[in-house]
């Protein structure tokens, strides 16, 4: 049987999003560039800007697939391949199972990190659900140190829907060890994994990506969405993302800087003038922040010679 493996970035943000900042059209032109065949625009509980990249997509050479990250009443979780906002700040299951209704995949972005709004452990719909509910939750479950928000109960077992894919590797993440405790849980449970940029800004697209192996097409221009989720569903997934060496990850930011230079060249001054003063608010904040940090970090480094 004919096969061809697909590389998709199924967790990115555009300006749609209330913290993303590129259009849809540069994000696929990037991707394409880079060699990516799909990139998922999940944009924070909206999804506008999201179906119409999938609507051009094929115009750049890209499967189209929409998606949303929307925020349940036990963290953020990604609805890909579906066409409709999914109900905010309902429980996890009941989310899965709508988005599973409606054809789509439910996909755990960034489990078990509460300061992005993951999901904890304890709260994602698994195989015996129904048996473990009124148990202890184990160690590895437990709320994390500073978590101050209280989540809603567990649903009753009875109405678990089980996700479809856990995000194994997240290229947001600034240490291992989140990445590699979703990788033990989705094996431990038998779940895809797959792996995702999280970009916010268009150097980060495909930092990070998911390899898919579709069966039963000759090349990858016959590939549908449709094949792409039944791919993630079997589990014929394999996660690419790894921090690029020095001389690469240059490589790729100046690359990136050089498409958004020659895409607001084209699309109009006014636009990119915007752009501009947009990314001179963003320095600027992270400057205060970054500073901010270093003067925590110098007195708390202080406190312990008081």
């Amino acid at each position: 049987m004919s096969r061809v493996t697909v590389s998709i970035d199924p967790h990115v943000h555009s300006e749609g999003s209330y913290d993303g900042h590129e259009p849809v059209e540069l994000i696929l032109e990037h991707a394409a560039e880079i060699g990516l065949d799909a990139v998922v625009i999940t944009d924070h509980d909206v999804i506008r800007e999201s179906k119409r990249a999938a609507e051009i997509a094929p115009e750049y050479g890209l499967i189209g697939i929409p998606g949303v990250e929307v925020s349940t009443a036990h963290g953020h979780l990604l609805a890909v391949g579906v066409e409709r906002m999914p109900p905010r700040g309902r429980s996890y299951a009941e989310t899965v199972r709508w988005i599973r209704d409606r054809g789509g995949v439910a996909i755990v972005p960034h489990p078990f990190q509460r300061s992005r709004h993951g999901v904890r452990q304890r709260n994602i719909p698994t195989p015996g659900s129904a048996e473990d509910a009124d148990e202890p939750v184990a160690a590895d479950g437990a709320p994390e140190a500073g978590a101050v928000e209280a989540d809603p109960e567990p649903e009753p077992a009875a109405a678990v829907a089980e996700v479809d894919a856990i995000e194994v590797f997240n290229a947001w993440l600034f240490t291992g060890y989140r990445n590699r405790r979703a990788r033990r849980f989705a094996a431990e449970h038998g779940y895809p994994g797959v792996a995702a940029s999280d970009a916010h800004h268009l150097q980060y697209v495909g930092r990070a990506f998911t390899e898919l192996t579709v069966e039963g097409v000759e090349s990858v221009h016959d590939v549908t969405a449709d094949d792409v989720l039944a791919a993630i569903r079997r589990g014929t997934t394999t996660v690419e993302g790894r921090r690029a060496p020095i001389r690469m990850a240059a490589k790729h930011y100046v690359g990136a800087a050089g498409r958004r230079s020659a895409y607001y060249a084209r699309t109009g001054a006014a636009r990119g003038a915007r752009a501009t003063k947009r990314t001179a608010v963003d320095g600027a904040v992270a400057a205060k922040v970054a500073a901010l940090q270093s003067i925590h970090r110098t007195r708390r480094f202080l406190s312990w010679f008081a």
